[in-house]
């Protein structure tokens, strides 16, 4: 016998002993969860097929493990602009065991508690929060110059450079390629710009360095 459930925005067509890894759940390890979204049940006799899910139907399972899946590489390039990044991302996900599959009216013999999907537990507007409130600090610490004096700096370019937190010649004049490379991911074109204009140079002399 087997079962369609539907967990995490995804179908999944399991039998009993089946090992799946799902979309992490409210569940720890050794906790047996019940899937009550059962979409179809076949194998034996009549199938029966939800409207669009079956009543009364479930899907028992063990939780095995709560891991990270495993690494995906996320690449970005920007056409002529020399922005290439590539980042990696581990998805939180739960591996199951499939222990009972339920029809109608039968009962099961384990102590389970409805699965449900794990929340992310940390708002995406404080994710992006805290980026900002050290941009805004760094720009207050630091002195304010007339960044439109440097080749190839208008006003609304200075802008971006003044909410990335670079307000001075004397900053500028620091640079490093790696501090080059970070900006040039949150301002698009600045490292082009930057190499063009010979900003550093530029830099130490209006600082007076």
């Amino acid at each position: 016998m087997y079962a369609v459930i539907k967990t995490g925005g995804k179908q999944y067509r399991v039998s009993e002993g089946d090992i799946l890894r799902v979309e992490k759940l409210s569940a720890e390890t050794g906790d047996v969860v019940a899937f009550d979204e059962v979409l179809m049940i076949g194998g034996e006799g009549d199938s029966l097929v939800g409207a669009p899910a079956v009543d009364g139907a479930s899907v028992t399972a063990n939780v095995l493990d709560i891991r990270k899946d495993k690494k995906i590489k996320v690449f970005k390039k920007r056409r002529r602009q020399n922005y290439r990044r590539t980042k990696g991302h581990r998805q939180w996900i739960a591996v199951i065991s499939v222990a009972e599959i339920l029809k109608p009216g039968s009962k099961s013999k384990l102590d389970a508690k409805p699965a449900k999907i794990a929340a992310d537990e940390t708002p995406a507007p404080a994710k992006k929060a805290a980026p900002k409130a050290a941009a805004k600090a760094k720009t207050e610490a630091a002195g304010s110059d007339d960044l439109t004096q440097l080749t190839g700096v208008g006003p609304a370019f200075a802008t971006k450079l003044n909410e990335a937190g670079v307000t001075s010649f004397a900053q500028i004049a620091a640079w490093t390629e790696a501090e080059i490379e970070r900006l040039d991911g949150e301002i698009s074109g600045l490292k082009t710009k930057a190499e063009k204009g010979d900003w550093v140079a530029e830099a130490k002399k209006l600082a007076g360095k």
